[in-house]
């Protein structure tokens, strides 16, 4: 009995897998994703629709109710005059300051020299010191991006208030479909896709270098993370493919480790980075077995004349697929591009920039690794709806003479942060994890003693 069952959901669950390898192998889409992200908008559109209206229904209620009380204060306090005689003390009343008469002036011989202190040249500092502590430029872009409108996801609206039946019934029928359907299927298809990964790599990695095993390579890595990127119902839009790398170096800001998987999906990378346990070190190890990478193992990755070494050997063999960098060195929330480091500026050579900007109505793709591990940030993938992206490669770009790296580096992120939308900020990303450094303070504190003089 129990095989027979086996055997009728092994059946249909074997077609699927072998037709999602097969399309990704032809790399063709049947467009079922796209159709199902357009059903996603219009079912988004109709509860922001819903939710404001019936805020909109609670504020004039709330107007109503207190116009109301008002009258009832204002005909108590009537009935109270008519009996009493006492007068009604009105807001304005007490807001409003009394006229004062003016104090008799002392004659000349009695003034004392006074020391004037104007107040209102502090509130700017203290402005500025609020709106830190409040809201910084920095700690903010470690946090989930806030999303304005309802998304299934979460109850956006003020304590979790209940809307409507059709509402509620809507997200029920979500997180049914969510961790009831998706979730494992996208759990088996993330499970055979890595099965594959290993296996076809372990399989390429025997053939011999040259031409014809970087296009079995490129064929090979492209099914597999095909097949991945439906484990998240990955929706990703390429522009401008005519400038898509094919040597050199690559940079791109970073948002999740998923950025890898996006590009991969469309052309074929080394990666470096430091060597990782679990499920990305399986990952890793596949990898390296069909293409070339640079692996570092932790001490190794602080000496940067090393890192910097295989990079320039890398670079400098033709046959070498382009090197994927991220040059933030960590993942920021989908809002900014911080400090790209000004290594891989210093190789030398042509710079392919991309920028990645994801569509966080569908599901929040940073990954806050000060908060949860990759088993987490895996789980929070598998049950949003979908990974929507867009991807713009952008034209080669060269140091010009007498530039230094951390310039051509400002100019390469500069334009990345233009294309994507995103916010171009100064700050080192790493500061998510140390403090920051001495001479930081220090200019802050010199910039302030020059306001103070010059005032």
């Amino acid at each position: 009995m129990i095989f027979e069952i086996l055997n009728i959901f092994w059946i249909p669950f074997a077609g699927f897998i072998s037709f999602l390898i097969f399309i990704s192998a032809i790399n063709k889409s049947i467009g079922v994703r796209r159709a199902y992200v357009n059903l996603l908008l219009r079912i988004f559109e109709y509860g922001r629709v819903s939710i404001e209206t019936a805020s909109k229904e609670h504020k004039q209620n709330n107007l109503k109710t207190d116009d109301k009380h008002s009258e009832e204060f204002v005909d108590n306090a009537d009935s109270k005059e008519s009996t009493n005689g006492t007068t009604l003390i009105t807001r304005d009343a007490v807001l409003l300051p009394q006229p004062q008469e003016p104090a008799p002036e002392k004659p000349a011989s009695s003034k004392k020299e006074e020391i004037v202190f104007d107040f209102e040249k502090c509130l700017d500092y203290l402005k500025s010191g609020v709106e830190s502590i409040i809201e910084d430029d920095v700690t903010s872009r470690f946090e989930a991006e806030e999303l304005k409108s309802w998304n299934m996801l979460t109850r956006t609206n003020r304590h979790h208030e209940f809307i409507s039946w059709k509402i509620t019934l809507i997200w029920m029928v979500g997180f049914f479909i969510r961790y009831v359907f998706l979730m494992p299927l996208r759990v088996l298809v993330c499970f055979v896709g890595v099965v594959w990964l290993t296996v076809c790599t372990a399989a390429v990695g025997y053939l011999k270098d040259g031409q014809t095993k970087r296009a079995i390579v490129n064929l090979v890595l492209g099914t597999c993370f095909g097949v991945l990127s439906s484990a998240i119902s990955a929706v990703i839009t390429y522009h401008n493919e005519e400038n898509r790398p094919l040597s050199g170096i690559c940079v791109a800001n970073h948002t999740s480790p998923i950025d890898v998987l996006v590009l991969m999906c469309d052309s074929t990378y080394s990666l470096i980075g430091q060597r990782h346990g679990g499920f990305l070190g399986v990952l890793q190890r596949a990898l390296a077995r069909a293409s070339p990478h640079i692996w570092f193992e932790r001490g190794e990755a602080k000496d940067r004349h090393l890192v910097a070494e295989r990079l320039k050997q890398h670079v400098s063999d033709p046959n070498n697929p382009p090197i994927l960098i991220f040059p933030e060195g960590t993942c920021i929330n989908n809002t900014s591009v911080m400090q790209f480091k000004k290594g891989s500026f210093e190789v030398g050579g042509v710079i392919y920039p991309v920028a990645i900007k994801y569509d966080p109505r569908f599901g929040d793709a940073f990954w806050n690794s000060a908060k949860y591990s990759m088993m987490q940030y895996l789980y929070m993938m598998m049950t949003s709806w979908a990974i929507v992206c867009d991807v713009w490669y952008l034209p080669p770009m060269y140091r010009q003479d007498g530039e230094s790296a951390i310039d051509f580096a400002n100019r390469v992120k500069g334009v990345i942060a233009k294309q994507g939308g995103l916010i171009d900020l100064v700050w080192d990303g790493q500061l998510k994890r140390m403090k920051p450094k001495k001479e930081w303070k220090e200019i802050q504190q010199v910039e302030f003693a020059n306001r103070l003089k010059a005032e």
